[in-house]
């Protein structure tokens, strides 16, 4: 079952620089442009805007890439 997150969540997921760490500021139900390419999303596979906690970089991920964090 994909994991399924909200608006406000806070999450983590592993990137090049290490463990990240942000909220969720938009989720995607359907096909969207991001950063110059085309991201897959439907209502049964998502994709996650995720604004970092320490940077204004934005990240988008699946569902299966985020683990929610408390706090």
């Amino acid at each position: 079952m994909t994991k399924r997150f909200r608006i406000g969540d806070h999450v983590r997921w592993n990137s090049e620089a290490g463990h990240v760490s942000g909220k969720i500021i938009k989720v995607h139900t359907a096909d969207f442009d991001y950063k110059g390419h085309t991201h897959r999303a439907s209502k049964d596979d998502p994709q996650y805007e995720i604004k970092s906690d320490k940077t204004d970089h934005v990240a988008a991920h699946k569902g299966g890439a985020l683990e929610r964090i408390d706090g």
